[in-house]
């Protein structure tokens, strides 16, 4: 069977693709492929792994031999979803390969904004520490997590990590359910959240968890509450978050993912990283380490063999 994956480079380097080579006769790697480099790249394309590129309708149409699509990733959002069911095409995509990898930088994020570390880098920075008149600086209240209450959004296998690594430190867990999946255990968020001293989100960007933390909600939360999204950028409104910190209406905020990535238009998170605030921004890091990357093409192997029927 013919493959050819389009955006290999979007998996990074010192991972090792032989693990998908050997599941089909020929297997073609671009490492990136330009929109109106497509339909030219997937043509005798039996198979096509694919991480971001989009795959529409006329796409899948000018590939006659297509039988399947290997996405090298859990979201599906770049693929023509209903032009795959039209012809026959199978989807598959990969999930939970990042599970101890996401959880980690969760962790890491979460206590970085307990401890204040962006306010502290910076003042350190600005020779504040230098020039103190006591051994230590104290100008920042530092969260002590330890029975305070985390608010998870998603019980799936990374919020239940999460769970586990978070009640190592003593914090109180509460599960919040996605809109429209609430149950005697899983109350809706906004019924919970006047109670978390933190709220972390594992959930995907649907229309029902769009700006799931917004501007009308946080006038309910704590004026400390710490707010973690390592799930999607949208689930948190931006702009109503950034308005509640530079308010004092928000303890701090960390977000490794932005409604645009990357963000070539800008974003106001971003300009105000310049600013005094316990705000931090990485760039969709939190999946990258290596062993959750060749995770990715293990699980596109395992894939591979359910369209190829070779062991």
């Amino acid at each position: 069977m013919r493959g050819v994956l389009l955006d290999a480079a979007s998996l990074g380097e010192a991972v090792d693709f032989s693990i998908l080579e050997k599941q089909l006769s020929q297997l073609t790697i671009w490492p990136t492929t330009q929109r109106d480099q497509v339909q030219e790249r997937i043509e005798d394309a039996e198979v096509i792994i694919v991480n971001k590129v989009v795959l529409q309708r006329e796409d899948l149409e000018a590939a006659p031999h297509l039988k399947g699509i290997c996405v090298l990733a859990t979201g599906l959002n770049n693929i023509d979803l209903e032009a795959a069911k039209d012809l026959n095409i199978q989807v598959y995509n990969v999930q939970a390969y990042g599970t101890a990898s996401v959880a980690q930088h969760t962790l890491m994020l979460l206590l970085s904004l307990a401890t204040r570390l962006p306010l502290y880098q910076k003042s350190v920075a600005a020779g504040d520490w230098q020039a103190a008149s006591f051994f230590c600086l104290m100008q920042h209240p530092v969260t002590q997590l330890a029975g305070k209450k985390l608010l998870l959004v998603g019980r799936g296998e990374l919020g239940r990590e999460v769970e586990r690594l978070t009640q190592a430190l003593g914090m109180e867990i509460l599960y919040a359910a996605r809109p429209g999946k609430e149950t005697q255990e899983a109350r809706p968020f906004d019924e919970l959240l006047p109670q978390a001293d933190a709220v972390s989100f594992h959930c995907p960007l649907t229309e029902e968890t769009r700006d799931l933390l917004n501007a009308d909600n946080l006038k309910t939360a704590k004026p400390d509450l710490l707010v973690v999204n390592a799930a999607r950028g949208g689930i948190v409104n931006e702009e109503a978050a950034l308005q509640a910190l530079r308010a004092g209406h928000l303890g701090g905020l960390a977000v490794d993912v932005l409604t645009q990535e990357p963000p070539v238009a800008g974003n106001p998170l971003l300009d105000a990283l310049k600013e005094e605030l316990n705000l931090i921004v990485t760039p969709h890091s939190a999946w990258i380490t290596p062993e959750a990357r060749q995770k990715i093409l293990e699980l596109t192997a395992e894939n591979l063999v359910k369209l190829t029927g070779k062991g």
